[in-house]
């Protein structure tokens, strides 16, 4: 399960050419996992093929309407749960802890909930407790699974792998409770202007730029290549 966490990681991300380019080797690492079956290899590989088929500018504005543009499909995970809340914060600082408490480094400007960094934050765990972790977030993942295939949109096969992946079955009233929201207008810019009015805290030092550049994807993608470690090892690091 390592290297299909690190390669969902990845096509959560924002699409660049280098992912587009990647698209043979992130298949290959899918091949990889045996245990991982033909039907969600499929789900996944028709992601990849998608995302590295499409001019790469429609590709990029298709992703920022989604899930920079579409608050009910954000992938910070806990504005799902606490919104604007006090509690998120500190659930943000209590995550942050568990990123450091397991020698996982984070030098991003990402915050902490991000769920692709989650997710390379879960492909270094075993497989077990990446499980039990992704089960806690089942109803996000179920919830965004059925606002995306609503909006037949490509990327509900990443969270429908996702949600397969999970120990356990998702509260079912948390997730009527989530999808009872209601959906954001992408298009409506004026509620944009107040989202980017927030402020944007900084969890991990050094975030400075290029922390999310070509150089920490190409890292990503020849780890998802890799052969993972030891999966009884119960930490490890990466740098963002």
């Amino acid at each position: 399960m390592n290297k299909t966490l690190k390669v969902i990681s990845l096509l959560l991300t924002y699409p660049t050419e280098e992912l587009q380019a990647a698209s043979g080797d992130l298949i290959a690492a899918l091949e990889d996992e045996k245990a991982l079956g033909d039907r969600r290899r499929g789900l996944l590989t028709a992601v990849i093929k998608d995302i590295a088929a499409d001019d790469l500018y429609d590709v990029q504005e298709r992703y920022v309407l989604l899930f920079d543009r579409t608050r009910t499909l954000s992938l910070h995970l806990f504005e799902h749960v606490h919104g604007e809340s006090r509690d998120r914060g500190q659930a943000m600082v209590d995550l942050m802890a568990t990123y450091e408490a397991n020698g996982f480094e984070v030098d991003t400007k990402e915050l902490p909930d991000y769920l692709p960094m989650f997710l390379e934050y879960l492909s270094l765990l075993p497989q077990e407790e990446a499980a039990e972790l992704i089960g806690q977030t089942a109803h996000i993942l179920t919830a965004l699974k059925e606002r995306l295939k609503k909006r037949k949109s490509i990327y509900c096969n990443v969270f429908a792998v996702l949600e397969s992946l999970a120990l356990g079955k998702p509260d079912r009233s948390l997730v009527r409770s989530l999808l009872g929201i209601p959906e954001d207008d992408p298009t409506d810019l004026e509620a944009l202007d107040k989202i980017w009015e927030e402020e944007v805290v900084t969890f991990g030092g050094n975030a400075g730029e290029n922390s999310c550049g070509p150089d920490r994807l190409q890292r990503q993608i020849r780890a998802a290549a890799r052969k993972p470690a030891d999966p009884s090892a119960p930490s490890a690091q990466a740098t963002h």
